[in-house]
């Protein structure tokens, strides 16, 4: 991974399209997180989360222009690396998640909305925790402008909050929680690996 983002932050056009893609994987989960919302039950945890993941999808987008003011206005597919995987990414994980949750606890409608917005939002977070310290290693040592220390801090409070609820949900959550995280392990996978399919061309293209 290091060595990737090492080219993604050295070139401006890859750069730009890095962070509108974290954007875009932010604002999907913002959106999911709201979709999971019951209309007559949401607590202040799950706004909270919804709140801070349009915010963060908001600022990735913003330090778009500390790279170059023009780029990636939307998010288009050509604006996203690795743009498929990058679409299928949450999605897949929701309907693995669900299908996995449905079995092992008979849930449905509303209480199977809920309990995958907990064990999704838990293994989103578990990636968090280490993919945004790790891009920040690279940006510091690179001397960019951008920055993304304050998702960071924020992330691990999400983290700390999921858990919090999960123990409230199941005594043995984190088995559970394991298998959601083997799921969200191999799309990553597979998102991460098409991405640096994409750049390892890029790069290999620009070399005379």
């Amino acid at each position: 991974m290091d060595e990737i983002l090492q080219y993604v932050v050295e070139n401006n056009v890859l750069h730009a399209k890095w962070l509108n893609t974290l954007s875009f994987l932010e604002n999907v989960g913002a959106r999911k997180i709201s979709a999971c919302e019951q209309a007559n039950s949401v607590d202040l945890i799950q706004l909270k989360h919804a709140a801070e993941e349009h915010r963060h999808a908001y600022y990735l987008k913003k330090q778009i222009s500390k790279v170059d003011a023009l780029a990636c206005p939307f998010y288009e597919a050509k604006d996203l690396l690795a743009a498929r995987e990058t679409f299928h990414y949450l999605n897949g994980l929701d309907l693995k998640c669900a299908r996995f949750l449905k079995k092992e606890f008979d849930l449905s409608g509303d209480a199977l909305k809920y309990a995958s917005y907990l064990f999704v939002t838990y293994a989103i977070e578990v990636r968090a925790d280490a993919l945004y310290p790790a891009y920040q290693d690279v940006l510091t040592r690179n001397q960019s402008k951008v920055m993304v220390r304050s998702i960071i801090v924020e992330e691990e409070g999400h983290l700390e909050e999921m858990i919090q609820q999960l123990e409230k949900f199941h005594p043995n959550w984190k088995e559970y929680a394991d298998k959601v995280v083997e799921m969200e392990t191999e799309l990553n996978e597979n998102w991460f690996s098409a991405i640096s399919k994409e750049v390892l061309e890029v790069i290999t293209e620009q070399i005379p």
